[in-house]
């Protein structure tokens, strides 16, 4: 088993929060994005999307997209369950796994790369307007993401969950992007500093 990993870009490293907190060592394969390694022959023989992570099995079975990868381990390892458990908080988990990747961390990503000039030779043509036009998306979506955590810990509820690992990311990827939690969000400015704590965060 090997996973093919790209450093700290969002999704390669949502799996290796998400390995930490389950106590899972997997051998890494670093692929240098910067010289565009992704782009290869040889990686794309591995995934034509020429994307990581990529997980490859033993058996040489290929597992991609970073929330695949986790749903693997998490049902070969289910302890800490970090995608709920029950029908009620696997939907929780879910839905908010999905609000924070689809309103969050995608908005985020495409500041990041329409805007930022280390993408400019990845991202032709970058659309600075498109960065414009996601910025207000981002700042009303942390709004409501702060409004549901005046009641809870963490993104889904009481427990730690993938959800919360990818609100971390996202958050965390908005310094890149030249972005900031509004000073209003107290909410999430005090799960992110709890979440941010945790030792897999450095993973």
């Amino acid at each position: 088993m090997k996973l093919y990993d790209g450093g700290r870009t969002p999704n390669p490293r949502r799996v290796r929060v998400f390995l930490a907190e389950k106590g899972i060592a997997v051998p890494l394969e670093p692929v240098d994005l910067g010289a565009l390694a992704q782009k290869s022959a040889a990686f794309a023989a591995i995934n034509p999307l020429q994307r990581v992570p990529a997980l490859v099995l033993d058996d040489g079975t290929v597992i991609t997209e970073s929330i695949a990868i986790c749903r693997y381990f998490e049902t070969l390892n289910p302890e800490p369950p970090l995608f709920g458990r029950g029908a009620l908080k696997v939907a929780l988990v879910d839905m908010w796994n999905r609000r924070l990747e689809l309103h969050l961390l995608f908005p985020v990503s495409h500041v990041f790369r329409n805007s930022h000039p280390a993408m400019a030779k990845t991202e032709i043509p970058q659309v600075p307007a498109w960065a414009e036009a996601n910025k207000p998306r981002i700042e009303d979506f942390l709004g409501i993401f702060d409004r549901a955590l005046a009641g809870r810990p963490f993104a889904a509820g009481d427990g730690y969950s993938v959800a919360d690992i990818t609100g971390m990311i996202a958050v965390d990827f908005m310094k890149p992007a030249r972005l900031m939690v509004p000073e209003a969000c107290a909410n999430v400015r005090r799960w992110h500093a709890d979440v941010s704590a945790r030792p897999s965060a450095g993973a």
